[in-house]
């Protein structure tokens, strides 16, 4: 019996040696059985209600109510979980500012958040900082194809590069590679929350930067520099990810850190 044990702790050493994120994630599979709901409503794409109770769903945002694909997300949703039993598992953090509680619903062993981003009806989203399930949300993101993550057909779309993207200082300058120049009239800079900024009646030369800054200050936009203007920061200091839209709501980017 003693040398069972001996070699099971043994095994668990090498387990969190080799990969702490499968153990975390073999832990809270074991450890975590969640709560058990059943979901009531479903308000948007990532929030419902569940036991009389609110429920954001971690890891994830999806449209805003008149954003493109808003309501699609929440149909999706709806006939996934809607009458439901389902099981919330949480994070870090079990409630946010709005008093919502914040989990990962499952049904059966099926993400539901995970499966949002992987039909392209939300973005991933983690503003606490990376968990253990970041990786499998940024994995699904890549391989995404449709919805949000449709990639732009706009012949700018292999042109504009991300030449820097300097988050502490709140700078980020795209780039013209093309030998022509190129409209980005109503194109979206969008960080994983809520945060946009639409560029105003815009056209980046050829071989030329535009540098975007965000700035409380009142100052005049020019073929140089645009700013975002905000009270508040934008890029978070947890990481974050910048997605870069075309006018029609196209992806031609995507960086994170």
């Amino acid at each position: 019996m003693k040398k069972n044990v001996i070699v099971l702790i043994g095994l668990i050493i090498i387990l969190f040696a080799v990969n702490y994120s499968f153990l975390d994630s073999l832990l809270i599979n074991l450890f975590d059985e969640g709560e058990v709901v059943i979901v009531e409503k479903v308000i948007d794409g990532d929030t419902i209600v569940a036991g009389k109770v609110s429920v954001r769903l971690l890891g994830i945002n999806s449209p805003e109510r008149k954003e493109q694909y808003y309501e699609e997300a929440r149909e999706f949703l709806e006939d996934a979980v809607l009458n439901k039993t389902v099981i919330l598992k949480f994070g870090k953090e079990k409630q946010d500012k709005y008093n919502r509680t914040l989990a990962y619903v499952f049904v059966g062993n099926k993400n539901l958040n995970l499966e949002m981003v992987k039909n392209g009806f939300a973005n991933f989203y983690f503003p606490s900082g990376r968990d253990v399930y970041y990786d499998d949300f940024k994995s699904a993101w890549e391989e995404c194809e449709e919805n949000l993550c449709e990639r732009s057909a706009d012949e700018c779309a292999d042109c504009i590069e991300l030449e820097e993207f300097d988050y502490e200082n709140e700078i980020v300058v795209f780039y013209n590679k093309c030998d022509f120049d190129c409209e980005l009239t109503e194109w979206e800079i969008k960080d994983e929350g809520r945060k946009s900024f639409v560029f105003p009646e815009f056209v980046l030369g050829v071989g030329k930067n535009v540098k975007v800054i965000v700035s409380e200050e009142d100052v005049v936009d020019n073929q140089e520099e645009v700013f975002w203007r905000r009270k508040d920061y934008v890029w978070t200091d947890s990481g974050d990810t910048l997605f870069l839209r075309d006018s029609k709501g196209k992806l031609v980017l995507w960086e994170n850190y």
